[in-house]
């Protein structure tokens, strides 16, 4: 595996599991030294520092960040992917939810990013990649509060972009379709009919099966890269065609 991002040092939020825990090992794989935030950072591959961190409380994310610079020197990328999930429609979540889970899926990020910006503008290779979702491109059915994070993250990806072009810091996000993640299993298991919950899911996606986590971590890879270098204010979608493609049914 190549390895640009050799004397770099990343930072990955929700990093212990799932989609967070795929983008510190390929980072990792390609060179740099990886610092894990996540509320339970335990059972971490060797090499990857794990620090305690809640992105809804600024305190802990101040601690964390100024514990990664403690450890590595600095911090040249930080890929803000923690987040949670959320289904229903508007009528479903009360404000007190709402709150809740935009204060992590977005503020979270805002808190992340703020605190480590300072040390991104010494960096000669700063980027910033933000996990969005194909929530924040399509309209998806029992997914309206998690849609307006998502659809926030990508507004916010590109206005952190146009701020922090000429600090050096390049700001990009990644749109993934379902994921095969703990979440989503978690919602498969609790359908009437798992196995026909899980079909459905693949269906959705014109390659006929579920992202994984690999796949995304992939394209946050590349976004984080110094050889993209001209590359920032945009998104990427992993998602199997689902936002772009119209393809015919299958003749029966």
């Amino acid at each position: 595996m190549s390895q640009e991002f050799s004397s770099l040092t990343a930072v990955v939020t929700g990093g212990a599991s799932g989609i967070g825990a795929a983008i510190a090992a390929m980072l990792q794989a390609m060179g740099a030294q990886v610092a894990v935030l996540d509320l339970n950072p335990t059972n971490l591959p060797k090499g990857q520092l794990g620090f305690v961190c809640d992105v809804a409380n600024d305190a802990s994310v101040k601690a964390a960040i100024e514990g990664t610079v403690a450890a590595f020197g600095g911090i040249d990328i930080v890929i803000n992917n923690a987040g949670i999930g959320s289904q229903g429609t508007v009528e479903d979540n009360d404000d007190a939810e709402w709150a809740r889970v935009w204060d992590i899926n977005v503020i979270g990020m805002v808190r992340v990013s703020r605190a480590a910006l300072p040390h991104l503008r010494k960096s000669s290779a700063a980027a910033i990649v933000n996990t969005c979702s194909i929530a924040a491109t399509a309209g998806l059915p029992q997914r309206a509060l998690y849609s307006a994070t998502k659809g926030a993250v990508l507004s916010l990806t590109q206005a952190m972009a146009a701020d922090h072009l000429r600090d050096g810091v390049r700001v990009n996000a990644v749109n993934p379709g379902t994921a095969d993640t703990p979440w989503i299993g978690r919602l498969m298991d609790q359908a009437d009919d798992p196995v026909a919950e899980r079909a459905a899911l693949n269906a959705r996606q014109p390659h006929g099966r579920l992202v994984t986590a690999e796949e995304v971590a992939g394209a946050v890879a590349y976004l984080a890269s110094p050889l993209a270098g001209s590359t920032t204010g945009t998104s990427i979608a992993v998602d199997g065609g689902m936002q772009a493609l119209r393809l015919r049914p299958v003749s029966q």
